[in-house]
């Protein structure tokens, strides 16, 4: 407390120095600052310890006061070792290289740093200023030091430098890292240089019918898959919505190739029915700095689209594995309903003879037939009990919404039709069109009986299934009204010889 007074002396004029309660305000004031501050006397000795050094430090100031050859340092970092109030006091000597962005400014000292053994050994991140306490004479008796816990303002710079240089989505390089990397290799000795460029597919469609947020999950699983293909020392980037690139220093063409081959067959073990996840990938290399890399880009580019063509990869079959995806959501695709309708059209269009090309029309039909079940809310199609008149003009949509979807594709638009007529009746009862007879398209007409005997035979939300028997029977009692009798005749002949087909 006698340190306290006499600092007192120096810092309040003598008009207010009557009483030792402007001790204890002052006391008061000092303590209710949010940063540590620490005061000593010419010879080092602790003279002022607030509360919040105490936080810091897990020290109460009556266990320091008055102590000095650097021993208030120990609560900081574990041994003794000088304090910026020692540098103010003694000089800086080597001891400045100790600290982080450390100024001087006249008399006042700045620096940031870490103090390991604060919070109890969790350690501090701090900055603080130490300037020297001088009395009426302007000679120096001691120095005051003020310290504050930086931890949340290097948390949020290191957060806003790792964006500035990361996909906040994949955790991957962005496209602003990935050009300043390619602007230093191209001036490096790390020739040859590789690139691979990776695109992943269908992911506007996958975003569209199955939503964005599984879209996410696939752009994840491609970045993580492609991540650990590579060397910890590779640059992984996402450049563009649905595309990756991938820079390999040090690497030739052959071990490029060999590292796409990696990349590609990681991205097919993350892949799952409910997550149809493709990429296309194509690399190029340069072998010295005569070729600058931003070429690599375009030949990567083209061999891309030359790999998925000797992949054979369709775009009809990448559309079908997303929409397939899609309606997995509902219990219908979940319970292998699109597999089933497609086994049993294409062994009737077998029996009745059809050509290659249209048993293929007819297997795409059946795969896609249902697609516009994902415009059907959920509370509709999952229903357990009968639906009102409104929910079956819910329901009744789906051929419209399918036919307009197929439209919207190239790779559908042939089956566009036979969409919209899978729920058209024999009589010409039934919807949206009510078309008659062979008014209806031949292959519509085999999908609707094989959905029609896969829907019996399978539980529903509001049914047990029936047996492959009733089914049977069912179909016979719609020969002629529902159904086209002939295909009836040979669907039911089918099904008795191969049995269990």
């Amino acid at each position: 407390m006698e340190r306290l007074k006499n600092l007192l002396r120096v810092l309040v004029p003598p008009s207010l120095r009557s009483t030792g309660r402007r001790v204890k305000l002052l006391k008061a004031i000092i303590d209710s600052i949010p940063d540590g501050v620490i005061a000593v006397d010419g010879q080092g000795r602790v003279i002022l310890w607030n509360k919040a050094v105490s936080q810091m430090t897990g020290v109460m100031e009556k266990e320091i006061l008055g102590k000095g050859d650097h021993a208030y340092a120990v609560p900081f970092y574990g041994k003794k070792r000088p304090l910026l109030v020692d540098l103010i006091l003694k000089g800086e000597g080597e001891w400045s290289r100790e600290y982080e962005r450390f100024q001087r400014r006249g008399d006042v000292l700045t620096a940031e740093g870490f103090a390991p053994a604060a919070y109890g050994g969790k350690g501090l991140k701090f900055w603080t200023l130490a300037a020297p306490i001088k009395d009426e004479k302007g000679r120096v008796i001691g120095a005051v030091q003020c310290i504050r816990d930086i931890a949340e303002r290097k948390r949020m710079e290191e957060e806003l430098r790792w964006r500035s240089f990361h996909d906040p989505l994949t955790g991957v390089y962005n496209r602003t890292y990935f050009e300043e990397e390619l602007r230093r290799l191209g001036v490096s000795r790390s020739y040859p240089v590789s690139l691979i460029l990776c695109d992943v597919d269908n992911l506007k469609m996958i975003n569209d019918f199955l939503g964005h947020d599984q879209g996410d999950e696939v752009l994840k699983r491609i970045a993580k898959a492609i991540s650990n293909s590579v060397r910890a020392s590779d640059v992984v980037a996402r450049v563009g919505g649905d595309e990756f690139a991938v820079l390999l220093p040090w690497t030739d063409s052959r071990t490029a190739e060999q590292v796409a081959e990696r990349i590609l067959k990681a991205v097919e073990r993350e892949r799952s029915p409910e997550l149809p996840l493709g990429l296309s990938v194509g690399y190029a290399t340069a072998s010295d700095p005569s070729r600058p890399l931003e070429d690599l880009y375009r030949e990567a580019d083209d061999m891309m689209y030359r790999d998925k063509l000797v992949r054979g990869l369709s775009p009809r079959s990448s559309v079908v594995h997303v929409l397939k995806a899609a309606l997995r959501e509902k219990d219908f695709a979940a319970e292998g309903h699109i597999e089933r309708v497609k086994e049993f059209s294409l062994l009737l269009g077998e029996a009745l003879g059809l050509s290659r090309p249209e048993l293929e029309l007819l297997e795409l039909l059946a795969e896609v037939h249902d697609i516009g079940k994902i415009g059907v809310p959920d509370k509709v199609l999952f229903k357990p009990g009968r639906l009102t008149p409104e929910e079956r003009e819910e329901v009744k949509k789906h051929p419209e919404i399918g036919y307009r979807i197929a439209l919207s594709s190239p790779e559908l638009a042939p089956v566009a039709e036979l969409i919209f007529q899978h729920h058209e009746r024999w009589d010409g009862r039934g919807y949206p069109q009510g078309l008659k007879g062979e008014r209806i398209n031949l292959l519509s007409r085999i999908v609707a009986i094989a959905d029609a005997f896969d829907a019996m035979t399978s539980d529903r939300p509001y049914r047990r299934a029936l047996s492959r028997e009733e089914a049977l029977e069912e179909l016979k009692r719609g020969a002629g009204t529902q159904f086209d009798p002939k295909l009836v005749e040979v669907f039911l002949w089918l099904i008795g010889e191969k049995g269990d087909a």
